[in-house]
């Protein structure tokens, strides 16, 4: 009987314990390399062009859905820079640097300096739009996606997808670009 309990107490401990986490998400792995383009999954191309209102063939860079579907509705939280919580300007940190390999300041405030200006009608995926809430001059920041579409973390609803056009968001925003290559930070110089 102890032998028994011993190895129920092992199953629990650890073979459980790897099923659950195994289950826990069905959201998609990142393939291929920081500045790769990866074609995405069919399943993933459907969705997000639905979101969007584009055609599947206009969903390319799997690697960039890949990473919005692993931070799809994670809470915003201020200086957050985990699946606990994230803030703006985190989101943006770290979705430019695993999907396109490019390493931007942390704080909005920096953000903005790193950026070639755009008009809104120029917008690619990948660059910045910044937003002036609550009448502080670039504020908030979210990553272009297209059609019109931006990702941001929502202190209200965590990370979500929006129309830069919505009206809630359009009257805040203020300027827009793309990142200057030469002026970004290298992960390798990151460190000094």
């Amino acid at each position: 009987m102890t032998k028994h309990r011993h190895l129920l107490y092992l199953f629990a401990v650890f073979f459980v314990p790897l099923v659950l986490t195994s289950c826990h998400s069905r959201k998609a792995a990142m393939k291929g390399q920081p500045g790769e383009i990866v074609k995405p999954k069919t399943e993933m191309a459907d969705r997000y062009s639905q979101i969007m209102g584009v055609d599947r063939s206009d969903i390319q860079n799997g690697r960039l859905y890949a990473f919005i579907d692993q931070w799809m509705g994670v809470p915003y939280k201020f200086g957050g820079l985990d699946q606990n919580g994230v803030d703006c300007s985190g989101l943006a940190f770290l979705l430019e640097q695993q999907v396109y390999g490019i390493t931007i300041p942390r704080m909005t405030s920096k953000q903005i300096t790193v950026i070639k200006r755009k008009y809104e009608e120029d917008l690619k995926e990948g660059d910045l739009v910044f937003f002036d809430f609550d009448g502080k001059q670039f504020s908030h920041v979210g990553v272009y996606l297209q059609n019109g579409y931006v990702v941001h973390a929502s202190s209200r609803r965590g990370v979500i997808i929006v129309r830069l056009r919505d009206p809630s968001m359009y009257k805040y925003f203020s300027r827009a670009g793309s990142i200057i290559a030469d002026t970004s930070v290298t992960d390798a110089s990151a460190g000094k």
